[in-house]
């Protein structure tokens, strides 16, 4: 039987409940405050008691209470303040909410029953320049009847497609909202409905509202344990060397003090290994500067980096990172062919400050998926039941000639390029590429561009690797390959367009019809992009190649100038984004070392390879012609 140990020093921090010995500490904010206390609910006779706080319980406007030889498997509890009985903020488990679309009227706070075995589990702490992120909503993930996992739209189903990360190269998953959420939202009234019909039910399936934010959301556990589980998964996950991002949603009535306290909570109960933070009023300085969180990858659009860091300071691992649409709508609109965007696009092509890393993407949860940017211009979101009205209407795609589905085999295969013209731009930016879930094997939202409510076949995703979908999927796993093997497509550091290591090259140029003058003027679509080798090393401490990557978004074939490079070496084709899927050198060189023709809206990568028998020249060589 549990007592109030009125002799034990009652603790006001942390917030919440916390288990010490034999003592449980509850520990709550009152707005009121006059007739207030904890009511305990026992979950085998459904009885409650009320256990009110006293003046000495009293800390500002905490109010903390400790409990001696409280079986914390037997009870729920809730706070009570006045006539308003609330869940606690701070609950670590919630009850009444375990099944996916049912909640009980009254929700109840509950404990975490037991200490976790995380064995040698620890944070990755895997640097941007090396990571590859994957985005996805738990249930949408693994829910559909095709994803073929047991436990399906859960944690423990994100655990059973681990081999397809794998296989893919993902070094990070970013979890769309995965705490505790209410689901459940009614249509608004319909005047035609009689008095006993009842409004349809409609789900928010992602989660961008408020949340209680230290539990785990218990629909997307296979068990009763979501706690458990969760971890489980980030074990798993760990295991294979990828690291868990959590998206956090704070609406503007969230106390900053309360934002601390989950990010700091999650790294250290979960082993997460970074926080994506969304809301407006968001404690970036605090966050940016915490020294528990120094290790912990932290998204944002923007943070004042000018407040965290020093004017030259670098920090010993680049933690925060921006994470913003820039270059998405960027790289639709050059992809499309409008005009003033070149220079904008190769500016971010290579942006990669030394303080931060940057998230660059293409698509996302929100807006079109990566099969439907190329299929779509304008959202077909009647299904969500707010006559179109909802989701962005300026989406920056080209639907290839065609609006929808279309078996026509030239906007097909114009569609099936375009796609890997994207891919393309995103793996060889120098930020840290992300992908969201089904975009590899060109999952499909039926131009939907706001599934938020989809809690079906728009929303889910379909695992279709056959035909188009296997294509794309063997051509990405190409590009992260390619990504993986050569750092000077990864560099650490941005990019400076200056030869500060007196090789005759600079460390990225720029060209056009002629080498070394590109035409960057409002109405070019096209430009060559030379990557040096000599200022990166492989893995095997050799350096790397060079590479010419040849972008023509024009409508129009383009005559593009080959650089020289160093004695020695001359330019094999790797691929090209309108013939085949692989990523592989040529046996051949080019027969035109100085000048080639690349065709319509296409992507081009030329790499460096010795000569056989030639003498193998190094940075110290300096090629007098380079320029």
């Amino acid at each position: 039987m549990y007592t109030i140990d009125s002799r034990q020093k009652n603790k006001p921090y942390p917030l919440g409940v916390m288990t010490e010995c034999d003592n449980t500490y509850f520990s709550v904010v009152m707005k009121d405050g006059k007739d207030c206390g904890i009511i305990l609910y026992d979950k085998k006779t459904g009885r409650e008691k009320k256990l009110p706080f006293h003046s000495q319980n009293k800390f500002g406007s905490i109010y903390s209470m400790a409990i001696k030889d409280l079986d914390i498997g037997r009870y729920a509890y809730n706070f009570y303040d006045g006539e308003n009985v609330f869940t606690d903020p701070y609950a670590k488990r919630i009850h009444g909410h375990e099944k996916w679309g049912k909640r009980e009227k009254v929700l109840k706070g509950g404990f975490l029953e037991e200490d976790y075995s995380w064995e040698e589990d620890e944070p990755l702490k895997i640097p941007y320049e090396e990571s590859f992120i994957y985005c996805l909503n738990v249930r949408a993930f693994t829910r559909h009847k095709s994803s073929g996992v047991a436990r399906k739209g859960t944690f423990r189903g994100i655990i059973e497609k681990i081999p397809h990360l794998k296989e893919l190269g993902i070094t990070a998953v970013e979890l769309m909202p995965a705490y505790e959420f209410d689901e459940i939202e009614m249509q608004r009234a319909n005047l035609h409905l009689s008095a006993k019909e009842e409004l349809p039910v409609k789900y928010n399936c992602w989660g961008y509202k408020e949340g209680y934010y230290f539990a785990p959301k218990a629909a997307y556990s296979s068990d009763k344990n979501a706690a458990s589980e969760f971890k489980d998964m980030v074990k798993a996950l760990h295991a294979n060397h990828i690291e868990v991002i959590m998206q956090f949603y704070f609406p503007n009535t969230v106390k900053q003090g309360l934002i601390l306290d989950v990010v700091k909570y999650w790294v250290t109960e979960y082993h997460i290994d970074g926080v994506h933070l969304k809301g407006e009023r968001i404690p970036l300085q605090v966050l940016g500067t915490e020294p528990l969180l120094t290790d912990t990858k932290l998204f944002y659009y923007h943070f004042p980096y000018e407040q965290i860091y020093e004017e030259n300071e670098t920090p010993k691992f680049r933690n925060l990172a921006s994470y913003s649409d820039d270059y998405m709508y960027t790289a639709r609109r050059f992809l499309k062919g409008d005009d003033n965007m070149l220079g904008c696009f190769l500016e971010l092509q290579r942006k990669n400050p030394k303080q931060h890393g940057v998230i660059n993407y293409v698509t996302n949860y929100y807006g079109f998926t990566l099969a439907d940017m190329v299929s779509y211009e304008k959202k077909n979101n009647e299904a969500n039941g707010e006559n179109n009205t909802d989701g962005n209407d300026d989406n920056g795609t080209w639907n290839c000639g065609v609006e929808g589905n279309s078996r026509k085999k030239g906007i097909v295969s114009l569609r099936r390029q375009q796609m890997k013209n994207a891919l393309t731009m995103l793996f060889l930016s120098q930020g840290t590429p992300l992908i969201y879930s089904g975009d590899e094997f060109a999952n499909s939202r039926a131009g939907n561009n706001n599934p938020y409510c989809q809690d079906n076949e728009i929303g889910w995703v379909k695992w279709n690797r056959s035909g188009m979908g296997e294509e794309i999927f063997a051509y990405m796993k190409e590009l992260v390959r390619l990504k993986k093997n050569h750092p000077v497509l990864r560099n650490p550091l941005e990019l400076k367009i200056l030869d500060y290591i007196g090789c005759g090259y600079p460390d990225l140029s720029y060209h056009g019809e002629e080498a070394w003058r590109p035409e960057l003027n409002s109405y070019s679509r096209f430009a060559g992009a030379m990557y040096c080798g000599f200022y990166a090393k492989n893995r095997q401490g050799e350096e790397d190649c060079f590479f010419y990557v040849a972008y023509n978004m024009h409508w129009m074939a383009h005559s593009f100038a080959l650089p020289q490079l160093p004695k020695g070496m001359e330019w094999h084709l790797l691929a090209d984004t309108g013939k085949g899927g692989k990523i592989e050198m040529a046996e051949n060189s080019e027969e035109e070392q100085q000048h080639v023709d690349v065709a319509p809206r296409t992507i081009r990568i030329y790499c460096s390879k010795q000569i056989e028998g030639a003498e193998c020249c190094n940075r110290n060589q300096y090629v007098r012609s380079a320029f």
